[in-house]
């Protein structure tokens, strides 16, 4: 916890300074999902090995930089219910100062786009334990949150480059996908196969179809008064590695980190992730909302 703290108080910015002189809070939601219901989607459980691993790194890099409120959401007990209610929860005890984080580790789809505010005509999901979460669902959710709050959001997940909101068109890089694949010498992507996609919505069409209808109303016609911070695995075209220990994403992320050692901005920080992955995967940094200067200036997962 010292590590944190000391590099805070050594090399953060005036903005930082400026908001911790206002009282920040900082709440946090950590999500690792490494099996999903069958009964949802159409027998598949979609293990994965490092999931929960993730979400515990996550839970302790924010005890260390001081969060006051953190949880966890484990598998069978990160649904979709549970996930959302937490949020809303978090959004009512925040105010302007204070900061929201919130991690997601999991596999990654897609779902067609509804109401038309994605260039590449799909939308994209985290798959928790009984059902998807929809990219647009989130974002309506950013507007519970009061205007100059923070968010960040760090998703290593399949197609998480715009998971906060819409993303940009492309052809989709795969790697192997095959379903049941178990061969633990081979990485595995955090994604649904397409052909397991496709099942699982028109099993489910009315379920998604009604949510992804109602996504587009007023809250996300407009621009949320928190400023929005996603850190990605991949972009939306691409998929995110698991791992034995860690996700790919969540491994570089830990080791540029360097238990609190690193003291630069979002943006080198980010870059610096950047070139130490794997070719097929490219982490993004996409902001959403309100522009927040200080929150810019402010080294990783500051309060």
């Amino acid at each position: 916890m010292m590590g944190c703290r000391k590099a805070r108080q050594d090399n953060t910015t005036a903005a930082n300074a400026a908001t911790h002189s206002r009282g920040a809070r900082g709440y946090s939601l950590h999500v690792g999902v490494n099996l999903v219901d069958p009964d949802h989607y159409n027998g598949w459980d979609g293990e994965l090995l490092a999931c929960e691993a993730d979400a515990e790194e996550m839970a302790t890099i924010a005890g260390n930089c001081g969060y006051s409120d953190i949880s966890t959401l484990l598998t069978t007990s990160a649904t979709r219910d549970a996930v959302m209610e937490r949020i809303r929860t978090i959004a009512g005890a925040m105010t302007a100062d204070d900061i929201f984080f919130l991690s997601y580790a999991g596999h990654g789809a897609q779902l067609p786009d509804r109401n038309g505010d994605e260039d590449d005509g799909t939308d994209e999901t985290w798959c928790l334990h009984d059902g998807q979460l929809i990219d647009d669902e989130l974002y309506a959710l950013w507007h519970a949150f009061p205007a100059g709050s923070r968010i960040l959001v760090v998703s290593d997940s399949c197609h998480s480059g715009s998971v906060t909101r819409a993303g940009p068109s492309g052809t989709i890089e795969t790697v192997d996908t095959a379903e049941g694949a178990t061969d633990p010498e081979k990485p595995r992507p955090r994604v649904m196969p397409a052909r397991l996609a496709s099942r699982v919505y028109h099993s489910h069409r009315a379920f998604y179809d009604e949510r992804l209808s109602q996504a587009g109303t007023h809250e996300t016609d407009s621009n949320p008064g928190a400023s929005v911070r996603l850190l990605s695995g991949c972009q939306d075209n691409q998929q995110s590695l698991d791992g034995p220990f860690n996700g790919a994403f969540t491994t570089q992320l830990l080791k540029v980190w360097a238990s609190g050692e690193y003291a630069q901005p979002y943006e080198p920080f980010l870059a610096a992730i950047k070139k130490q992955m794997p070719e097929t995967q490219t982490p993004n940094h996409k902001l959403e909302g309100a522009h927040h200067a200080g929150f810019d200036a402010q080294r990783p997962f500051t309060v």
